[in-house]
């Protein structure tokens, strides 16, 4: 940050490598933060046919009384058909929590549930598979440790045949796994990492889909960056993930979102990014943002958003490694067109969804940072106005549309020659009636580097009172010392 020591400020303070220095410091907390940030839900898969069938029985509250009736009944009831409709009450009961509490709290109720689980008739293993799995939606943490006596056999039955039966486990087990850590301790122990590795090779998407879900809730565990993800890295996962992630007629919409999450967390943990480098995860996802941003123009198909956030976010985090420098971007990535796509997605983001323009615009900040080659791409398509016009959208995007162009700033003479015709100081001097501090911060930083570059840029901001627009900060803890340097560097130009 800016030096806040008393005395008369030296304009060499002000200089470029200065304003790179502050502008990494800012990156590095941004960064923090976003890894930070985590998504944690659960899902809960019900059988549309079953339930349109029961649609006139009412879901009731149900007791100690009746659920060890249920519980009976589909132990020792006399005919198979009475059993399984046993276990249909019970599930249905089971979607109260009041009823969760109740049976969690009744001895041998998970006993008898993983007895049936366990059973040779597969239409009661499924309607005890779903009874868990109802519970194991709960927001309540002791209905999933109650349920930690189900684990190891939902586990087992991940290498089974039916697929229906697969997805319901994963599902199970993707719930449970996110909110209890004693179900998470006694999993891996028993192989839900090699487990999993083996799902991933199911031709049924319903399972690649579940399976992406389940290992998500598992990456995002707060003890995952030491005990999960090392032995995810180490097994076939990333390789059968970034084949799933590849563009192309097979990429399916649901899977690719999971398993881009899933990468998500696993480029965040910042455990071995330089092996999913060499494994092709940058080529992989910027050719996938390409195909987005072709498929975004083609269509306006619903989803494609779900699946864009978790690509930026990735790409977003591995332009940051060093690893990438070594490796280098994949060919078929020209700048321009990386540049583009990105710009395609920005303009679908502003009319479509205003809260995942951070994400581009992270991205483009992450490409420009350190590329002259990604600046003048931006700058070759005329890409400057249709920056400045998102300064309107908000604290945070304005920002980042001025971090963006400090990068370009930044390169030298050259890139200030091009981008000081047109709209940018008329659009900075708006920026400065602006109130918040990062913002303001961010239009000081810019303007200095006008200044220093391009000769004529002072003289313009004194000519359009830039001076005036510059008081209403000069008592501002945050901004004093910038302001004063700026005031210094203009009247020196």
């Amino acid at each position: 940050m800016w030096s806040q020591r008393q005395g008369s400020l030296r304009p060499l303070r002000c200089g470029v490598e200065e304003l790179r220095r502050r502008r990494r410091e800012q990156e590095a907390a941004l960064r923090k933060a976003r890894r930070e940030q985590q998504l944690v839900s659960k899902r809960l898969l019900r059988d549309e046919t079953s339930e349109e069938a029961e649609e006139a029985c009412v879901a009731v509250i149900l007791g100690e009384a009746e659920i060890q009736q249920f519980l009976r009944l589909a132990q020792r009831g006399p005919e198979e058909k009475e059993r399984e409709q046993a276990l249909v009450s019970l599930r249905r009961g089971l979607q109260h929590p009041e009823t969760q509490q109740t049976f969690i709290r009744l001895e041998g109720s998970i006993r008898t549930l993983v007895g049936l689980l366990t059973s040779n008739q597969a239409l009661l293993q499924l309607g005890a598979a779903r009874c868990l799995h109802e519970l194991s939606h709960s927001e309540q943490s002791a209905v999933a440790e109650a349920c930690l006596p189900a684990t190891s056999y939902l586990l087992t039955y991940l290498s089974g045949h039916s697929a229906d039966f697969i997805e319901l486990c994963l599902y199970t087990l993707g719930n449970l796994i996110v909110e209890s850590e004693a179900v998470r301790r006694q999993l891996l122990p028993q192989g839900i990492v090699p487990a999993l590795a083996a799902c991933i090779q199911s031709p049924h998407l319903t399972v690649l889909e579940a399976l992406g879900y389940a290992l998500s809730q598992l990456l995002q565990a707060k003890e995952a960056p030491e005990k999960i993800i090392p032995s995810v890295l180490g097994s076939t996962l990333p390789q059968h993930m970034l084949q799933l992630l590849q563009p192309g007629p097979k990429l399916s919409l649901g899977v690719a979102v999971e398993f881009a999450w899933c990468l998500h967390y696993i480029i965040c943990s910042q455990v071995n990014n330089a092996l999913l480098i060499t494994h092709g995860a940058l080529s992989t996802l910027g050719l996938l943002l390409l195909d987005l941003a072709g498929a975004i123009q083609r269509t306006e198909d619903a989803g494609l958003e779900l699946l864009a956030c978790p690509v930026l976010r990735c790409l977003s985090n591995l332009l940051t490694e060093a690893a990438v420098e070594a490796v280098g971007v994949h060919p078929q990535l020209r700048d321009e067109r990386v540049v583009a796509a990105l710009f395609i997605l920005l303009d679908f983001f502003l009319q479509k969804q205003p809260s995942l323009l951070p994400e581009g615009l992270w991205l483009l900040n992450n490409l420009t940072a350190n590329s002259p080659s990604f600046c003048t791409s931006l700058l070759s398509l005329d890409l400057t106005e249709p920056l400045l016009q998102l300064l309107s959208v908000s604290n945070v995007v304005s920002g980042l549309v001025l971090t963006v162009l400090c990068n370009v700033a930044e390169k030298g003479p050259a890139y200030c020659q091009r981008l000081w015709p047109g709209p940018l100081l008329p659009s900075l001097l708006d920026t400065l009636a602006f109130s918040d501090t990062v913002v303001v911060g961010q239009s000081l930083e810019l303007l200095q580097l006008l200044f220093l570059y391009q000769p004529g840029a002072a003289q313009a901001f004194l000519q359009r009172s830039g001076l005036q627009a510059l008081q209403r900060h000069e008592e501002v803890a945050q901004l004093q010392d910038r302001v004063r340097a700026l005031q210094q560097t203009a009247l020196r130009g």
